[in-house]
């Protein structure tokens, strides 16, 4: 295979962004005539591999061995190592997560692989171009690797898991030798937030305020209507630095990156820092009395008017509907 995707298990099911990756592999691979091939590794390896057993790839490699039984950054970038030794793909990618983060420097640095993170696209020309986004997302950056091979992981959001194209890969389980004296770290249960196992990455529906909510009493405005629609609560960082609500909930380029089917943008102007960390929702429903507010630029819906008054009414609208 040219293209091998390493897929990421989270808490016993496919990560999201492991998918965003096949598709932006299979995008990559269809334009410059490659194959694509993914890599399932741990104890719920052959659940990975059976979800993505429908999609267009030439095969997924499947890893077996007690000493990547779970997560461990020693095991993990020694097994791909190996695989990658063994198998000699030209790009190796995966989403970019706080996993990917903790091991994947350790694979470059092994085989002496440049590594390109965090990527929101890819041009073609001779080369593959990556771009990624520098600086606090305010400027964008083309890269290539002069090199045969090379790693790169793919921003939240950089392609969409609806572009995943239909197939029938064969599965393949392949070894590894792991010794266990390599394995010098143990890695703790996966981070979690708080208690509440808020995951705005994996949400579907997110309500999301910005300065525009004006003070902390109004906040429960934004809950009562994420109850009522079945999301989750989060903002920009300006209600994070006011102390209103907590870092987790902060999305853009210092918080999370999203890719809700929904995405309620409350009392947001719309700033780059934000944007980037949103701008693959599947739809955008924004309010706020500036009707000049750039958050409009990329809204597919767009109300003016004070937030304040509207969404008391839309949250119980909804709840009438409900009952």
């Amino acid at each position: 295979m040219d293209i091998l995707v390493v897929l990421e298990d989270n808490r016993g099911v496919l990560h999201r962004m492991s998918r965003e990756a096949i598709a932006g592999a299979q995008k990559l691979a269809s334009n410059m005539n490659l194959s694509v091939g993914a890599l399932a590794i741990g104890e719920n390896a052959d659940t990975l591999a059976n979800e993505v057993a429908n999609t267009n790839m030439q095969e997924v490699l499947v890893v077996k061995n007690e000493l990547v039984a779970s997560y461990n950054a020693d095991g993990y970038a020694e097994t791909i190592n190996q695989v990658i030794e063994q198998e000699s793909p030209k790009i190796i990618t995966v989403g970019h997560t706080y996993q990917t983060r903790d091991y994947f420097p350790r694979v470059s640095a092994k085989l002496d692989i440049p590594f390109i993170p965090d990527i929101i696209g890819v041009r073609l020309g001779d080369d593959p171009v990556f771009n990624k986004q520098v600086f606090n997302a305010k400027l964008a950056a083309d890269l290539t690797a002069e090199a045969d091979q090379v790693l790169i992981s793919f921003q939240s959001a950089a392609y969409s898991e609806d572009e995943i194209e239909s197939g029938k890969p064969l599965i393949r389980e392949i070894s590894v030798n792991l010794d266990p004296s390599l394995i010098r770290s143990e890695s703790e249960k996966p981070f979690q937030e708080e208690a509440g196992e808020i995951d705005l990455e994996s949400a579907e529906v997110i309500v999301s305020v910005g300065r525009g909510i004006e003070k902390e009493e109004n906040i429960p405005i934004a809950f009562d209507l994420a109850k009522v629609i079945g999301g989750e609560i989060a903002s920009s960082r300006p209600v994070v630095d006011s102390g209103w609500l907590p870092l987790f909930r902060q999305i853009g380029s210092s918080g999370q990156n999203v890719s809700p089917k929904l995405y309620f943008a409350l009392g947001i102007s719309g700033a780059i820092q934000h944007v980037v960390g949103m701008k693959g929702s599947k739809n955008i429903i924004a309010v706020n009395k500036d009707s000049d507010a750039p958050i409009f630029e990329i809204a597919d819906y767009a109300v003016v008017g004070d937030l304040l008054e509207i969404i008391p009414k839309l949250t119980d609208a909804l709840q009438a509907e409900k009952d």
